[in-house]
């Protein structure tokens, strides 16, 4: 019980009630809710799906909600100003893939599944007018987001300060009795416990759960910033990315996103702040992550199979087995040829990986935009991809 209720834990409301609940051996209804304001869902998202499938290990019933509803509003959460409006098109296109990624790391044949859109499209003004009616304004603008604002002369919309609100309603309509959500929805999931009390339902507990930084380091892991592990991407591209990640995060990573034994993490600990540690010594921590992870989302097969490679290509430095190949007509400019393969999105991003020094060819950085590309060499674009002009 001890790692179910603190490994990853940042804070639980109401700790002992909920121990005693577990203790005598309830069967809970534990929420989960995700707004589909992205195409898919990347590492920072399976903190409290990896915490929501141990309850389902425990017996215990995942109430798995995908906020298409609340969605159209946007959770204020952490933001510095309004989000952007999402059309149903764009929530419809970016829930195609949520539950096959949610199906990753949760039972999805145990779990409950629901849309809010199930009860929110069945009310009229009415309800939300009475909704509304047992919170104040000045409670909910109490959030630190909101005071943040504020102070920055940012504006917060009547829809924002609805928005916990709605969420907590959530709760009220899954009769949940925990609910999971990371540090910054701390004040939403504490607005379910009061929804609850205002409908006359018992108050569900809470549990928030650490955020990981994204590979920058430093802030919170996002698509919007790219500094993100996806849950669907290659299992070469997942590797890679995690070896690029810094050393300071890895204890954090193997706690919350994988299975490795606490004591294990300790030795890592260890390393980390021993003087004499090698580097190898760090590198073969951050393999083992890599594996880890790649082995969770992709089996045990690819994650032999790309660490083998990775070693090979980036120790020994030598060039893919299967590297990408593209054909031109002739000697063609490096910006022509990364646009056309795909390799890149822009001549902009090319040029600005040129600046960078991120380009190369048999060791030998490209500077010049205009560099010409000679057919039978390999570029070499930033630290894990190739591309072989034919």
């Amino acid at each position: 019980m001890n790692q179910l209720l603190e490994r990853g834990v940042e804070e639980i409301i109401e700790k002992e009630h909920l121990r005693a609940r577990l203790d005598r051996g309830d069967k809970l209804r534990i929420k989960l809710g995700i707004d589909p304001t992205a195409q898919d869902l990347h590492l920072g998202h399976t903190v409290v799906l990896r915490k929501l499938r141990q309850f389902q290990d425990a017996g215990h019933q995942a109430v798995f909600i995908i906020g298409d509803f609340t969605a159209t509003i946007g959770d204020p959460s952490g933001r510095n100003e309004s989000r952007p409006a999402l059309s149903e098109k764009d929530i419809k296109d970016n829930m195609k893939n949520y539950l096959n990624e949610a199906g990753k790391v949760i039972d999805l044949k145990k779990a409950e599944i629901h849309h809010n859109s199930e009860w929110y499209k069945k009310k009229d003004t009415g309800f939300l007018m009475e909704l509304a009616s047992k919170f104040t304004v000045a409670r909910m603008m109490e959030r630190d987001d909101f005071q943040k604002r504020l102070k920055d002369g940012q504006d917060i919309s009547l829809l924002e300060i609805l928005y916990p609100i709605l969420q907590g309603y959530d709760s009220f309509a899954v009769k949940a009795d925990l609910e999971l959500g990371g540090t910054d929805q701390k004040f939403n999931l504490l607005t379910g416990r009061k929804v609850q009390k205002r409908y006359g339902q018992a108050e569900q507990d809470v549990m928030t759960m650490v955020l990981i930084e994204g590979l920058d380091g430093s802030k919170k892991m996002s698509k919007s910033l790219g500094n993100y592990i996806g849950l669907s991407e290659r299992p070469e591209d997942m590797f890679g990315k995690t070896m690029s990640l810094p050393d300071v995060l890895m204890p954090k990573y193997f706690s919350v996103l994988t299975d490795v034994p606490d004591e294990e993490i300790d030795r890592l600990k260890k390393d980390l702040n021993s003087q004499n540690s090698s580097g190898q010594s760090l590198k073969g921590w951050k393999e083992r992550l890599a594996y880890e992870l790649v082995k969770i989302y992709h089996g045990e097969r690819e994650a032999k199979k790309v660490r083998d490679e990775f070693n090979r290509v980036f120790s020994k430095r030598e060039i893919p087995e299967d590297v990408k190949e593209w054909k031109t007509g002739g000697d063609s400019g490096i910006v022509d040829i990364l646009v056309d393969s795909d390799s890149v999105k822009s001549k902009t991003e090319a040029k600005r990986l040129i600046d960078q020094k991120a380009l190369s060819i048999n060791g030998h950085t490209i500077t010049d935009w205009d560099f010409k590309v000679k057919k039978g060499q390999v570029v070499k674009i930033g630290p894990r991809k190739f591309l072989k002009v034919l």
